[in-house]
């Protein structure tokens, strides 16, 4: 406990009396004490991490206890953007992000800042790549909706992983045709920051790959993906999973690049292995440019409306 000493000419004895007591616990002596009002001081509860307001107290919010109130506080805020925006329906695109414009080697002429240790990836094909990236992105938002075109709400809005390469292309397409996009980036333990072209209000950071692939998933009219690594590959079959699974309804799926998807990845060896059904195959298809992927897309159904909700898990009833 700590006092605070105040100048009092009514001080009355019993009082005096009572202040005493808590003056010699702090060895202040009775001659110090005349015409002075001591009183226990509340500094500490006020300067106490208890005391803070629970909403204010960061010490509290990203303490273990509170996981479940952040991982809540990430899907609200992006929801609460993308419902302002009147986004009802995405097209997801995935891509490599080492592929820069034009397949330079200066990481430099990138918008974003490519993660540590990330080689830019030169070459005949990621110029290409690039390029059919950002046509991909422009012909979506053109025709699929992303301008408001049905409704008052907008469909199949680009969103990307919002950093560099592949993503920065294809937000970059969606910026050309003047349509939002979105940016779904993802906090890592060095910087990493957002390319040039995704829209503002839609540029979001998570702390969460678990709820940032959430947002990816729930408005997902289709996927394309392009060369890419590990990144990829996990969002790639992320969605191949909920769709054969059914925990998503089919949605098209579009591999651009044949000749890298089937040297990357051996489906034939995986239905032979009966490793999944020969079926299973239908679930994605591939497209050359970026003109043919929409075409695919097109081809399959992709939609110009809102995602139909999951499918709900089974319930065993006891009877």
């Amino acid at each position: 406990m700590s006092v605070k000493i105040a100048r009092d000419a009514k001080m009355n004895p019993e009082a005096l009396r009572v202040i005493a007591g808590y003056a010699s616990d702090l060895g202040i002596n009775g001659r110090q004490l005349r015409g002075y009002r001591v009183m226990p001081d509340n500094s500490l509860q006020k300067n106490s991490t208890a005391y803070r307001l629970p909403a204010l107290d960061l010490d509290f919010l990203l303490g273990d206890s509170m996981r479940g109130v952040r991982l809540q506080l990430e899907y609200a805020k992006a929801e609460e953007r993308l419902r302002a925006w009147t986004v009802r329906s995405t097209i997801v695109v995935f891509g490599s992000a080492r592929v820069l414009p034009g397949g330079s080697g200066d990481a430099g002429i990138s918008t974003a800042t490519l993660p540590p240790r990330t080689l830019p990836r030169p070459g005949d094909q990621s110029p290409r790549w690039y390029e059919e990236a950002r046509r991909f992105g422009q012909v979506v938002s053109e025709r699929g909706g992303a301008l408001i075109s049905h409704d008052g709400v907008r469909d199949n809005v680009i969103a990307t992983g919002g950093g560099p390469g592949i993503m920065e292309a294809a937000n970059r397409g969606a910026s050309n045709a003047g349509a939002p996009s979105i940016g779904f980036n993802i906090g890592l333990p060095h910087a990493q920051e957002p390319n040039a072209y995704s829209t503002p209000d839609l540029t979001f950071q998570f702390h969460y790959f678990a709820v940032r692939k959430l947002h990816f998933a729930m408005r997902a009219n289709a996927l394309v993906a392009f060369p890419g690594g590990f990144g990829t590959l996990d969002e790639l079959f992320e969605l191949l999973t909920l769709i054969q699974t059914r925990k998503m309804p089919p949605a098209p799926v579009v591999l651009v690049d044949k000749s890298y998807w089937t040297r990357v990845i051996n489906f034939e060896t995986l239905a032979e292995e009966r490793m999944i059904d020969r079926s299973d195959l239908d679930l994605f298809s591939y497209a050359e440019d970026g003109e043919g992927a929409w075409q695919e897309l097109v081809r399959r159904g992709v939609k110009a409306g809102p995602r139909p909700p999951g499918y709900p898990s089974a319930i065993n009833k006891k009877t």
